[in-house]
């Protein structure tokens, strides 16, 4: 593309094309360092589900990929300008075959978050990358080994979280896969409007599913053909990443939430999955400590930020205490207008 510099004579860094889906994806599926969420069919999804602009760039040399960075710009009034690797996501940042591309990339990165006049750039990283920009030390994910044996990584569970396991078993629940997303979308945002927070909207779900196939599954929790809990999960490689969830008030009384996490394990181990990514957690929350119940340990995430506009690194989520009294305040809504308010709300938080 033009409106991108060439770094190098042999090096070029443009934005995707249609023409270049299938070859981004082969170099993440071969890449290491990537994940789930450099997949280009996050484009779509972000651009369908909320309209933001999207620069996926790759780094060609020769014809050969030897790098991406997908990149989406929200513009908000209320939470800002910013450019991101990569909004939705828990992961991002540039992956790179070589340190010339990855610098490319990066580099151009830059220009973009200046020519857009953006407040700030973020990458959502793995492994620090830029340790010279300001970063946040909110985030961890946790992830551990899927053992071939079901019975082995139930016997790997902690006593106390194991026995909430076999609770489950007990009462007679049954996990099944769900065709579609109304079952799980109807506990997701009853789920959050009860934590005070906007739910995504449902045809952001049907389009995960859409785009993404039979690499977004939704496992479903019954008691007695009544739903009590859902997950919505990605599989990438060998790995699975339970990833959106909820459950009826229900639940808990049926150790629900505790059964949809085992009954996701022991389906995925048998299936030959290896890695069991329990996704991103907030520190001093409980879900940071359900996941820590579970015998996973917290692995660091480097969220880095170049701020240019901004003069601090944002801070918004639900543990901001400015945020208090709107959280009050979105629990005494109607769940129907909370899920028709919601989406034009949480679009901007990313």
């Amino acid at each position: 593309m033009k409106e991108f510099s060439a770094i190098a004579s042999a090096l070029q860094v443009r934005v995707m094309t249609s023409n270049d889906v299938a070859r981004w994806d082969e170099f993440v599926y071969a890449c290491p360092a990537a994940t789930f969420f450099h997949r280009a069919g996050w484009k779509e999804v972000i651009e369908r589900a909320f309209g933001h602009h999207t620069y996926f760039l790759l780094a060609e040399e020769n014809g050969t990929i030897q790098g991406i960075l997908p990149l989406a710009e929200i513009n908000s009034r209320l939470f800002g300008h910013s450019l991101s690797s990569l909004p939705f996501c828990v992961y991002g940042g540039v992956i790179a075959n070589t340190e010339s591309a990855r610098k490319a990339l990066d580099d151009e990165a830059q220009i973009l978050a200046t020519k857009l006049a953006v407040d700030f750039l973020e990458y959502r990283n793995i492994m620090p990358f830029h340790t010279d920009w300001p970063s946040k030390n909110l985030y961890v994910s946790f992830r551990k080994v899927i053992e071939p044996d079901v019975e082995a990584n139930m016997l790997a569970i902690p006593r106390k979280q194991r026995a909430m396991v076999r609770k489950g078993i007990k009462n007679g629940l049954a996990s099944e896969i769900d065709e579609g997303v109304e079952r799980f979308f109807s506990v997701f945002a009853d789920n959050v409007h009860r934590h005070g927070t906007p739910a995504l909207p449902k045809r952001y779900f049907v389009l995960l599913k859409e785009i993404f196939g039979s690499d977004c599954e939704v496992l479903s929790v019954v008691k007695d053909g009544l739903i009590l809990s859902s997950v919505l999960s990605f599989y990438f490689r060998d790995e699975v990443l339970p990833y959106y969830a909820g459950d009826t008030v229900e639940a808990r009384d049926f150790a629900a939430n505790d059964f949809k996490y085992w009954e996701l394990m022991r389906r995925a181990c048998e299936r030959g999955i290896k890695i069991f990514d329990y996704g991103r957690s907030k520190r001093g929350t409980g879900p940071f400590d359900f996941k820590k119940n579970w015998g996973f340990e917290p692995q660091p995430l480097h969220y880095e930020y170049q701020l240019l506009r901004a003069k601090t690194v944002p801070d918004t989520n639900p543990l901001n205490p400015k945020y208090q009294l709107f959280i009050k305040m979105w629990q005494k809504l109607p769940l129907p207008v909370a899920n028709w308010l919601g989406p034009h709300i949480v679009k901007n938080l990313g």
